[in-house]
C-alpha cells in the first residue's frame, strides 16, 4: 500500500515537471539547450529636417504596431532635447516629438530590436480585423481622360475574374506587363516612384467599388543602409485582406518583410521643418534565444514568467544557479549509495566538497582536499593520545583545520600557486567531521576501510562535481526548475528500493552462479 502511495505520488509529481516544462518550451519559446541562438535584427530609422525659424515642432513618425512574426527584443528612441510620446490609433502606431524651437538641421533616431518569433505562423496582414472603413481612398478623383482609360480596362479585366481578389491579381498583371496598350500606357504615363505606383493602383480598385489600400514594409536584409520602405498593396476579398506585389502582381508578403505603416497617411509628418527625410540601416546579429524567449513571454504577460527565476535580481540569480544544482547532486548520491552501493563519509560531505570543487577546479580540489585531511588525520591520532572529550576533541580538530588551510594559503601563495588560496572555500565543519569519522573507521575497522570510504567520498564528489558543472543541467535547472520534481519523484522512488546493489551483486557472484 505505502509502495502504491509513493509511485503515485511519484507520478503526480512528474506530471506537473513535465507539462510545465512542456509548456514554456512549446508556449513561450524557452530553449532546452543552453547553446541556442536566435536571430535579432537591429532597424535603425534616421529621421533628418532643417527646422523652421522660432517655429515650434511636432514630429510624427510611424513604427512598427505589434509585428507579426517578430518579438521586440528591446526599442529605444533618441531625441536630445525633443519631449516624446508615442500613440496608437488602432491601425499605426506613432512616436511623437516636439520641442518649442529650434535651429538647423535636426536628426532623430528610432531603433528596434526584433528576434524572429519560431512559433509564429506565416506573416498575414496584421490588421486583418479591422473595418473596411479605414481602406485607402473610398471615391478617387481622376481626370477624365485617366478615368475613362481606367474603365476601359476595369470592364476587360471584369470578364476575366471571378472576385475581388482574382480582379485584383488580374488587373496588376495588365498594368504591369510591357506591351502596346494604349489604357495602360496613359495610367502608367505620370507615375514617378513606386509609392505613386502603388497608390495609383489602390485608388484603381477603389473606382472598381474594391476597397484597398498601401502598406509600407521594410524588408529585413543584413547590412543595410541608406534604406527605404517598400510600398506594397492589400485588397479586401470581404473576409480578410490580401497582399500583393504592386510591381509584379505576386501575392503575399516577402519572407523578411515587416509591416511598418498601413494605409495611404505619410509615414512621417513634420510641423515646423523641411527637407524632411528617413533613412533606415538593418544589421542582423545572434543572441541567446533564453533572453529573447524571457522578454516575449513578458510581452505576454505570462503569470509562469512573472513568477519564474528570471524575476529575481541578478545576484540572487546567480546564487540560485548554484543552489538549484544541490538537488541534483544529492541525487546523484542516493543512486550511487542506494544502487551501487558505494560508502562515503557522511551523506552530503560529497556535495559539499563538490561545491567547493567549483572554485578550485577538480584537480587542484583533489589535491588540496587530500593534503588537509591527510594532515589533519596525522594530528588527530595525535590527540588520541591526549585522551580528550568529544567536545572539545572535535573543535581541536576544527581548529587545526583552519590552521592548516590558513597555512595552505600562505605557503601557496608564496610559491606562487594561486589555486591554493581558493583552499579557504572548503567547508572546515565538513573537513573536520570528516577527519574525525575517518579516524574513528581507522581505528575500528582499519586502515583498508578508511581508505576504501575516504576514495569512495573523493569519488562520489568528483562525479558531483562533473554533474553540478555540466552547461546544460545548470541550465535546464534555472530555466525549467519544475524538473526538480522529477528530481525529487526519483528519489522517492529511490527511497523504496530495497534490492541488492550492484557492490553486492557483485561480492557475492560466484553464489548467484551456484
Amino acid at each position: 500500500m505505502r509502495n502504491l502511495h509513493v509511485k503515485i505520488l511519484a507520478l503526480v509529481l512528474v506530471g506537473i515537471g513535465l507539462c510545465l516544462c512542456w509548456y514554456k518550451v512549446t508556449r513561450l519559446g524557452l530553449p532546452l539547450l543552453p547553446t541556442e541562438k536566435a536571430e535579432v535584427w537591429t532597424v535603425e530609422a534616421r529621421i533628418e529636417f532643417k527646422a523652421r525659424h522660432d517655429t515650434p515642432i511636432k514630429v510624427q513618425f510611424s513604427i512598427p504596431r505589434q509585428p507579426q512574426g517578430y518579438t521586440v527584443v528591446d526599442e529605444n528612441f533618441v531625441s536630445s532635447n525633443y519631449g516624446l510620446g508615442t500613440g496608437d490609433d488602432g491601425q499605426n502606431r506613432q512616436a511623437q516629438w516636439a520641442v518649442r524651437k529650434s535651429k538647423g538641421y535636426q536628426v532623430l533616431y528610432y531603433r528596434i530590436h526584433l528576434a524572429r518569433d519560431p512559433t509564429a505562423p506565416p506573416m498575414v496582414d496584421a490588421a486583418a480585423t479591422l473595418p473596411v472603413a479605414t481602406a485607402g481612398a473610398r471615391d478617387p478623383q481622376f481626370p477624365e481622360l485617366i478615368r475613362s482609360a481606367a474603365l476601359g480596362l476595369m470592364e476587360e479585366v471584369r470578364s476575366k475574374s471571378a472576385d475581388s481578389a482574382s480582379f485584383a491579381g488580374e488587373l496588376l498583371s495588365r498594368l504591369n506587363t510591357p506591351g502596346t496598350d494604349p489604357n495602360v500606357a496613359l495610367l502608367r504615363q505620370d507615375i514617378q516612384s513606386p509609392e505613386d505606383w502603388a497608390r495609383r493602383l489602390a485608388n484603381l480598385l477603389a473606382l472598381a467599388n474594391i476597397p484597398a489600400r498601401t502598406v509600407h514594409l521594410l524588408l529585413l536584409r543584413d547590412g543595410i543602409s541608406h534604406g527605404a520602405l517598400t510600398p506594397w498593396l492589400e485588397v479586401y476579398d470581404g473576409s480578410q485582406w490580401r497582399s500583393f506585389n504592386p510591381q509584379t502582381a505576386e501575392s503575399g508578403f516577402p519572407k523578411d518583410a515587416l509591416i511598418w505603416h498601413i494605409g495611404a497617411g505619410p509615414v512621417l509628418d513634420i510641423v515646423g521643418g523641411k527637407y524632411g527625410k528617413v533613412e533606415f540601416s538593418v544589421t542582423e546579429r545572434t543572441q541567446d534565444r533564453t533572453l529573447v524567449a524571457e522578454q516575449r513571454a513578458r510581452q505576454m504577460g505570462s503569470r509562469l514568467m512573472e513568477y519564474s527565476m528570471f524575476s529575481l535580481p541578478v545576484g540572487t540569480q546567480n546564487v540560485y544557479r548554484v543552489l538549484l544544482m544541490v538537488p541534483v547532486g544529492a541525487f546523484l548520491i542516493v543512486f550511487l549509495r542506494n544502487v551501487i552501493g558505494l560508502k562515503t563519509f557522511g551523506t552530503f560531505m560529497p556535495i559539499l566538497i563538490a561545491l567547493a570543487f567549483r572554485e578550485t577546479e577538480l584537480l587542484w580540489g583533489l589535491i588540496l582536499f587530500c593534503v588537509l585531511v591527510g594532515l589533519g588525520l596525522v594530528i588527530r591520532f595525535y590527540l588520541e593520545y591526549l585522551k580528550l572529550l568529544l567536545v572539545p576533541r572535535l573543535a581541536s580538530v576544527l581548529i587545526i583545520v583552519i590552521l592548516l588551510m590558513m597555512a595552505v594559503s600562505l605557503v601557496s601563495h608564496k610559491l606562487g600557486f594561486d589555486k591554493g588560496l581558493s583552499v579557504a572555500l572548503f567547508p572546515m565543519v565538513i573537513l573536520a567531521m570528516t577527519i574525525e569519522r575517518m579516524s574513528l573507521v581507522w581505528e575500528e575497522l582499519g586502515p583498508a576501510e578508511a581508505l576504501k570510504q575516504g576514495f569512495g567520498s573523493l569519488f562520489v564528489a568528483s562525479l558531483g562535481y562533473l554533474s553540478m558543472s555540466s552547461r546544460f543541467l545548470g541550465h535546464l535547472v534555472f530555466v525549467f526548475p519544475e524538473l526538480l520534481l522529477v528530481v525529487l519523484a526519483l528519489t522517492l522512488l529511490l527511497g523504496r528500493y530495497t534490492g541488492y546493489r550492484l557492490t553486492e551483486l557483485w561480492r557475492f557472484r560466484a553464489a548467484l552462479r551456484g
